[in-house]
């Protein structure tokens, strides 16, 4: 069974514990309320083998076969072709192969075929008139998350970062005072989101490298979306990754952050706390609780959308780092300026030039993978690159070659090049003196 159809299993196991309606159920797994009622009576005359698609494996039945789609085509390229302003759109050239062409083949399916072939291209839309959006009805459809830069500590210690998230539907607050918004920092905040009120659906970020970020010019031709590592740990947790286009897209986070510098510095500065670590201590057990029980408000629904939040060995698998290294031919493996010998393997052993995964978890650990299993590896020293011999060593061992760095040659003060440029003889000197003896080509001498 996908992965989708296991997730499928869970909610409706969750509509049969009457956790969940089946309506709710249907928003979960994002169907339709009429599919939801036909997966959720073929979950329970069948079980979760019932839920497996029936088509799996099937080609499609209404699909066209290859040389219709060829002959269509064609026909686009040479009669319903040319530049932007002069082809004809999907919809058009559907319409002319039916009526001229007897091709009847739907807008939408012609459009897929021509964006396939380069033949028609997505044009650009006006852009909607803003307004206001409305919250999200459920418990953990989406948690907006951003860092607060700001002097929290005030002149008693270091500025830093607070990790905001805030949930859409309730304003639950969690927070995490660090020093930079870096990828741990982010992690650790949504890590004891996770294990405080189990996996949001969506999260709602900023257009940041840490986050997601745009696709590069390689990226792009190869037709690439770019993974960023915290959105490689979204993706194992099936967290949708959304980026906002701007700080008003996600105002409840913002007007969050302007809470907790009124607020939370004064409180701070009350509890005369003077270290990122205290003040974590002070917001998990007194501010959190105090400002959710002031600021949070009920959802408009009361199903709770959060999915179960996976065992704490699971989640050490999912926050890592995941960097894929080359091999080299004596089986070393280097990653930041350190380099890893994988030690003999039983079996599933990495090959000469093979690619692995060096998976660098929160505190430090390293684990080398191979096709999904973990490696034995040792780290070793650096290699000493070879340094020129001085004189001495080198008189000690007078077999050995000596790598000595060619230096500019610089002429002395008293060389010929510094002299100024002696004066030229002409050539008819020289056949009038006849048998005289010729000059001498010594520098003139310059003392009396």
């Amino acid at each position: 069974m996908s992965k989708r159809e296991l997730a499928r299993v869970e909610v409706l196991a969750r509509v049969r514990s009457k956790q969940l309606r089946v309506v709710d159920a249907g928003r979960l797994m994002q169907v339709s309320y009429r599919q939801a009622k036909r997966l959720w009576k073929r979950y329970r005359e069948e079980g979760a083998a019932g839920l497996q698609h029936r088509s799996a494996g099937q080609p499609s039945n209404h699909g066209h076969e290859k040389k219709f789609r060829q002959k269509a085509l064609q026909l686009v390229r040479e009669k319903y072709g040319g530049e932007v302003g002069e082809r004809f759109g999907p919809t058009l050239a559907a319409e002319h192969l039916a009526a001229e062409d007897g091709l009847q083949v739907d807008g939408e399916t012609l459009r897929r075929w021509m964006l396939a072939e380069g033949l028609w291209s997505r044009e650009r839309k006006r852009r909607r008139h803003r307004r206001r959006r409305e919250r999200k009805e459920h418990f953990g459809e989406m948690v907006q998350m951003d860092g607060s830069f700001h002097a929290w500590l005030e002149e008693r210690g270091p500025e830093g970062c607070l990790i905001d998230m805030v949930d859409d539907a309730t304003n639950t607050t969690w927070a995490q005072l660090g020093e930079q918004e870096t990828i741990w920092a982010v992690a650790d905040a949504l890590r004891a989101w996770i294990e405080r009120y189990g996996v949001p659906l969506a999260l709602y970020v900023d257009w940041k490298n840490l986050y997601k970020r745009p696709a590069n010019a390689g990226e792009r031709l190869r037709g690439e979306e770019p993974v960023t590592q915290f959105g490689r740990m979204c993706a194992k947790l099936q967290i949708a990754l959304i980026a906002a286009n701007s700080p008003q897209a996600k105002g409840r986070v913002e007007r969050q952050h302007g809470t907790h510098q009124d607020r939370l510095v004064k409180k701070l500065r009350r509890k005369e706390m003077h270290s990122h670590e205290g003040a974590n201590v002070y917001l998990q057990r007194e501010y959190l609780p105090e400002h959710n029980q002031r600021f949070a408000r009920a959802a408009a629904r009361p199903e709770d959308y959060h999915r179960r939040a996976p065992r704490a060995t699971e989640l050490d698998r999912i926050f890592r780092l995941e960097s894929e290294r080359t091999v080299s031919d004596d089986w070393v493996v280097r990653y930041d300026n350190r380099f890893f010998q994988l030690e003999p393997q039983s079996r599933h052993y990495a090959p000469a030039r093979g690619k692995v995964w060096v998976c660098e978890g929160r505190y430090g650990s390293m684990t080398i993978e191979y096709s999904g299993r973990a490696l034995r590896w040792r780290e070793i020293a650096a290699p000493v690159q070879p340094q020129p011999l001085d004189a001495p060593a080198r008189k000690a061992c007078p077999g050995v070659p000596i790598s000595v760095k060619k230096r500019k040659w610089t002429p002395p003060a008293n060389h010929p090049w510094h002299e100024p440029a002696r004066p030229k003889v002409p050539k008819r000197a020289f056949k009038l003196a006849g048998s005289a003896p010729r000059p001498s080509l010594a520098w003139p001498c310059t003392s009396p």
